[in-house]
């Protein structure tokens, strides 16, 4: 809104000063300042409504050491986080953009479903929440809106570039060039690192060939429900999901400002996609949001953020991967995420197969989610999520090194 007012300033009354808002780095550092600043002074108060209200947290007696010390801690945090995001977004952000649009919607969309989770849970008295079937129905209505329109809008461009052997090419910068509709993504550590998931089809008959949204658009599904819901996994420990978030963050920001930027993108070699350096904007908010959070999550958490705040974080970032066509990344990327969802598929898994091989379950880990199992061992909770912010860097640079090596 800011942005809109701050542009009639400049162009209609020649305001001095108010040209700086068309930079996208200065839009993005007041998203920030902003974003922090909601997160503590919002935090403060719903935490005080919260406790006014009991709106604790209900604890299974799991046998993790300092388990009972969290009982009545107030959930539904993420409604700071949402907050955070939000506010600065609609302030700096240009929000006739669609991809800040497809953002926004998606926060909002995530964020009700565990709105709803976390109210069932706490008003409701029901310690299953929502149920399984409805939130996987939620995350594969928001990976239908936001494949179809990632697949079929005509806003969803590429820049493509004339080569001198005639043919065009996302990452080979020329004078020649022009932006085009292409469901494009980037291959990791690979030269030639564009992939077009048309390709597939491109020797199937005339009448199939146009249709290979048959395969992006479940993808997209795939990814949304398999991030947010390893965000919601990995919320266990207090502090985790939240500074693991903010981490990758971080790094879609340098990739949406690398992608939105034709001179970065033209050095990097990179594909440089219209109109994505507007997401720096959301990434920061994220960011802030996400740290401005910790303040209260860190260990003794004084809230939790609940399903409220965990699936939009993870729909958040699966949206963001997939607008600046890194989605092929997030195997690295949310690599904590990754090993979160992991541990608990194959702790089932193996507990149902020895269960009917003989007679009894086995268990691989002592507990999972992973975070879990080296509470078991003895390892103190500060210590873990210490530990995996870690990982999450570490990461995090090995995402960012695929800008250059290939």
């Amino acid at each position: 809104m800011l942005y809109y007012l701050f542009r009639y300033l400049h162009e209609h009354l020649h305001l001095p000063g108010a040209g700086v808002f068309q930079y996208t780095t200065f839009r993005a550092a007041l998203s920030v300042i902003v974003s922090l600043l909601i997160a503590q002074f919002f935090g403060a108060r719903l935490i005080r409504v919260l406790q006014k209200k009991q709106v604790g947290e209900t604890i299974r007696d799991l046998g993790l050491q300092g388990q009972n010390e969290k009982k009545g801690t107030p959930t539904m945090g993420g409604l700071i986080i949402l907050l955070a995001i939000l506010v600065p977004v609609l302030l700096f952000a240009r929000l006739r953009n669609i991809y800040i649009i497809l953002m926004l919607l998606s926060t909002v969309w995530l964020g009700l479903i565990g709105f709803l989770d976390d109210y069932i849970k706490v008003f409701r008295k029901n310690k299953e929440g929502l149920s399984g079937r409805f939130k996987v129905l939620g995350q594969i209505g928001l990976g239908l809106t936001v494949g179809w329109v990632l697949y079929y809008s005509n806003e969803v461009t590429v820049r493509e570039y004339l080569l001198p052997n005639g043919q065009y090419s996302a990452i080979d910068a020329t004078k020649i060039w022009k932006d085009v509709h292409l469901t494009l993504t980037t291959v990791p550590f690979m030269k030639n690192n564009e992939l077009n998931y048309g390709d597939f089809f491109s020797n199937a008959q005339l009448v199939f060939k146009d249709f290979y949204g048959l395969l992006y658009i479940p993808l997209v599904i795939v990814i949304i429900t398999a991030v947010s819901n390893g965000a919601n996994i990995t919320d266990g420990l207090d502090g985790l999901a939240a500074g693991t978030s903010a981490i990758i963050g971080l790094t879609l920001a340098i990739f949406a400002f690398v992608s939105g930027n034709a001179l970065l993108a033209d050095y990097l070699d990179v594909m440089f996609i219209p109109d994505s350096g507007e997401l720096v904007i959301f990434c920061t908010a994220f960011v802030g949001a996400c740290i401005g959070f910790l303040w209260y999550n860190s260990y003794p958490a004084q809230v939790f953020m609940g399903d409220t705040g965990s699936l939009a974080l993870g729909g958040i970032i699966a949206v963001l991967a997939l607008i600046v066509r890194k989605e092929l990344l997030i195997p690295v990327l949310c690599g904590v995420f990754l090993i979160e969802n992991l541990s608990v598929i194959v702790q089932v898994s193996w507990f149902k197969y020895t269960r009917r091989k003989y007679g009894e379950g086995r268990r691989l880990l002592r507990m999972s989610p992973l975070h879990h199992h080296y509470q078991k061992l003895g390892y103190h909770e500060s210590k873990i999520v210490s530990r995996f912010w870690i990982v999450g860097i570490m990461l995090a640079v090995i995402t960012l090194v695929t800008l250059k090596l290939r």
